[in-house]
């Protein structure tokens, strides 16, 4: 089968693709996390490049760690299109099932260079509990 290359068609669809400008509407992204684990506790780092502290919300409910954020785009060129927009803007949410050796209530979070880092420090695992039986 001959397939027949149209430059026209290469090039509309080249245009489309680096000139839409469809970096600057909001969607969904997803953030890199690494996680690691040491003796006393996890450390999770979340690059987060652009955003502040105001930027940034972390919460735990019923044992699951949840990040979210939003990067806004910063400001839209009034007078020209962008030509080229690689850099993703709207809102990410990530979400982290605890172990219960973790301490949630003494969670600490510090945002340096871009990048996240929160502490979630360990306790100790609960022991199971021993249930006594009576005899009637």
């Amino acid at each position: 089968m001959l397939v027949r290359w149209d430059p026209f068609e290469e090039m509309n669809r080249l245009h489309d693709h680096f000139f839409s400008g469809r970096g600057l509407t909001a969607q969904p992204f997803k953030v890199a996390v690494d996680i690691r684990e040491e003796k006393d506790a996890f450390l999770v780092d979340v690059e987060v490049p652009g955003l502040s502290v105001e930027d940034v919300n972390i919460d735990v409910e019923k044992n699951v760690l949840t990040i979210r954020g939003e990067r806004k785009v910063e400001k839209e060129e009034a007078e020209g299109k962008y030509k080229r927009v690689e850099r993703q803007y709207g809102s990410f949410s990530r979400s982290f099932t605890l172990p219960e050796t973790v301490d949630a209530n003494n969670i600490s979070a510090d945002l340096k260079n871009g990048v996240l880092a929160l502490r979630l420090p360990k306790k100790e695992a609960p022991s199971p509990r021993i249930i006594a039986v009576n005899a009637s």
